[in-house]
């Protein structure tokens, strides 16, 4: 891990992305920041939507990272966090990426962590620029559900089932540390970003299309007050966006609010 890297760790806080976002409005933000929170009361997913984390089941944490790109250059950073995730859960259950893909592991686009087809944890990232000369302060927040996903799916009762990093596990093991886990993370968070600034996203298209769930499935697409589309997905360009087959031509979907299934 860098030795620039700040770590903050709180029993309790409302959102730890907020906490960050604050200090950014604020001008307060010199070097990155990672930040756990034991609980989060009003924990945010994508689009306004709440995340419901509970302590010792859930780990919640941010980390605000300041890249000297452009906002308009960072496409695909979703992506590049979620493989950061998959990296730091290999080395914090000391199991290999192979096993873990075996064992069903796979990314979502743009910002979903699957096992089974069942979510297992999401990424939410904000943040922005001041003035034209500042870093691009972006706050990437992330939720992974640890343990008992059962009582998670009692609780949402939500159409896709949730699942939790123990069913990667054997039977008679247990989960690490949350802690661990979140040292784990940002380590390679660090590490990737860092690479990322450099030469941005193309050189991990074909690693991101490996773990990639939906690749030439028929999926539907819908964003908030967007017309629904159709078709099959064929991974992504070197920018990170989701190439679709519709029946008329091939599309590029951006980042943005949109909902990926696929369909029946």
């Amino acid at each position: 891990m860098s030795s620039h890297c700040i770590l903050e760790r709180v029993a309790e806080t409302e959102s730890t992305n907020d906490d960050l976002m604050a200090r950014w409005r604020a001008g307060e933000l010199i070097d990155p920041i990672a930040r756990l929170a034991q609980h989060q009361t009003a924990g945010k997913g994508r689009a306004g939507r709440s995340w419901l984390a509970s302590p010792k089941d859930s780990l919640c944490f941010s980390l605000a990272y300041p890249f000297h790109r452009k906002l308009a250059d960072l496409s695909g950073l979703s992506l590049l966090v979620g493989l950061a995730a998959i990296s730091g859960i290999s080395k914090a259950l000391n199991l290999s990426e192979d096993i873990l893909y075996q064992r069903g592991l796979r990314l979502k686009w743009p910002n979903d962590l699957l096992l089974n087809q069942g979510k297992l944890g999401g990424i939410l990232i904000e943040g922005g620029q001041t003035k034209i000369g500042d870093p691009s302060w972006m706050i990437i927040g992330i939720g992974i559900n640890l343990q008992n996903a059962h009582a998670f799916n009692e609780a949402l009762q939500q159409e896709y089932p949730i699942t939790a990093l123990d069913q990667l596990l054997n039977p008679q093991e247990t989960v690490p540390d949350a802690e661990w886990i979140w040292l784990k993370m940002v380590e390679e968070l660090e590490f990737v970003l860092s690479y990322f600034d450099q030469a941005g996203f193309s050189q991990y298209q074909k690693l991101w299309m490996h773990w990639d769930a939906y690749q030439n499935h028929p999926v539907r697409i819908t964003g908030a007050g967007q017309e629904v589309i159709e078709g099959i997905a064929r991974g992504i360009d070197a920018s990170g966006a989701l190439r679709l087959e519709t029946e008329e031509k091939m599309i590029s979907i951006h980042a943005g609010d949109v909902s990926l299934r696929i369909t029946k």
